[in-house]
C-alpha cells in the first residue's frame, strides 16, 4: 500500500441478482471503455469501464450466462449461455443480432480483432468459430479436448485459437488446418485465460496456480502460487503486476517480476470468479458469487475516475465535511 495509511475503496456496482461469473473490457474508445459482466442471473450488463455507470443490459438469453466479450471498439457484444446460445449484440442499441445454437451449455465467447469472426466453447467440449459476415455458413470446428471448455480465445493475429477445458489442458489450434498443433498439461483443470495487452504473455489459472507464458511459442515464462485456489488472474498492461482472485473472497496483487505478493484484502462476500485490468491499467474489475462487480485502483489514492485523492491528515481537519469518496 501507499505510505500514505491510503485504503482501498471500492466502487461497489450493484444490479445483478445472482453471481457474477465472467467479465470484458472493451479497448479505449472515442468515449472512454467500457465494461461487460456475465450473471447467472441471464442479462449481460454494459457499464461505463472507469465509473461503473450501467449503460444497458442485453435482454434475450433464456438461461445463466457464463462467459461475455466485447469487441475492440465496443460496438458488438457476444455472450454465451445456458439456454445453449451464444448471441451477438449490437451494443450501442441493445439489439440482438445473431443467436448461434449449440447443443450445450456455452462457457465461452470472444472476438477476434477484426470483429468479423467469434469463438465460442462449449460444455460439448468443442470450439466453434462463427463468421458475423456469414452467420448461416458452417463454423469452424475444433474438436479433441476431452471435458467442457472453459475458455477460448483468438490468438497469434488471429491464425490461432487457445482454449482451456476440464480436461486439464490448454491447447492451440491452428485455424488453417484445424488441427490441434501445442499441448499444455496441468495437475488441475485450468479456470481461466488471458492474453496481454501486447498480445505477448498468456495468463493460465489452475489450482492455487497462476503460470505465464509466451504466446508465440508457449514457453512458460514463470508460475506463482497463491494461498487459495485460484478461479482468475489479469496481468496489468505494463506487465510489473498482476491480480487475482478465488475461493477465500480475496483480492491479490503481486509483482509479476518478482513473483511476491504486494498486498491482499477481502475484496467480496464471497469467491471471486473474474478479474479484469482496464484498458489503461488505472483499475481493475472484479466479479464474486456475491452478485456484484467491484472497481479498485492499480495506484490506491490516485485521483481518476471518481476516486479524489484524500490525503489522510486532510481528513482530520475536515471531519464537518463529509468524506470524498464514492458511496458504495
Amino acid at each position: 500500500m501507499a505510505g500514505n495509511n491510503m485504503r482501498q475503496i471500492p466502487l461497489t456496482c450493484s444490479g445483478h441478482t445472482r453471481p457474477v461469473v465472467h467479465l470484458d473490457f472493451s479497448d479505449i474508445c472515442d468515449s472512454g471503455y467500457f465494461l461487460i459482466s456475465a450473471c447467472k442471473d441471464g442479462s449481460p450488463m454494459l457499464r461505463h469501464g472507469d465509473t461503473g455507470d450501467w449503460v444497458g443490459t442485453f435482454e434475450g438469453h433464456k438461461g445463466a450466462v457464463w462467459g461475455v466479450a466485447l469487441n475492440r471498439n465496443a460496438t458488438l457484444a457476444a455472450s454465451g449461455a445456458a439456454d445453449f446460445t451464444g448471441k451477438v449484440w449490437n451494443a450501442v442499441s441493445g439489439a440482438e443480432i445473431h443467436s448461434f445454437q449449440h447443443k450445450h451449455i456455452v462457457k465461452s465467447v470472444a472476438f477476434d480483432n477484426s470483429s468479423e469472426n467469434i469463438v465460442t466453447g462449449s460444455n460439448e467440449k468443442l470450439v466453434r468459430v462463427f463468421n458475423l459476415e456469414q452467420p448461416d455458413a458452417e463454423p469452424e470446428l475444433y474438436s479433441g479436448h476431452a471435458g467442457a471448455i472453459k475458455r477460448a480465445l483468438f490468438c497469434r493475429d488471429d491464425k490461432c485459437i487457445i482454449s482451456a477445458a476440464d480436461d486439464k489442458t490448454v491447447r492451440l489450434w491452428d485455424r488453417m488446418t484445424g488441427i490441434e498443433v501445442q499441448r499444455l498439461q496441468f495437475q488441475n483443470n485450468p479456470n481461466s485465460l488471458e492474453i496481454s495487452r501486447d498480445n505477448h504473455v498468456l495468463t493460465i489459472t489452475h489450482g492455487s496456480t497462476i503460470s505465464f507464458w509466451e504466446v508465440d511459442t508457449l514457453k512458460k515464462l514463470k508460475e506463482v502460487k497463491v494461498p487459495t485456489n485460484v478461479a482468475s488472474a489479469s496481468l496489468h498492461p505494463d506487465k510489473h503486476v498482476f491480480v487475482c482472485g478465488g475461493e477465500d473472497f480475496k483480492m491479490y496483487k503481486f509483482d509479476y517480476i518478482t513473483g511476491n505478493e504486494i498486498e491482499s484484502f477481502k475484496g467480496h462476500f464471497g469467491p471471486v470468479h473474474s478479474v479484469k485490468f482496464s484498458p489503461d491499467g488505472e483499475l481493475y474489475a472484479s466479479g464474486s458469487e456475491d452478485g456484484t462487480l467491484r472497481l479498485w485502483q492499480t495506484t490506491v489514492g490516485k485521483t481518476y475516475g471518481l476516486w479524489k485523492c484524500t490525503e489522510p491528515n486532510e481528513l482530520n481537519n475536515s471531519l464537518n465535511s463529509p468524506r470524498e469518496v464514492p458511496a458504495n
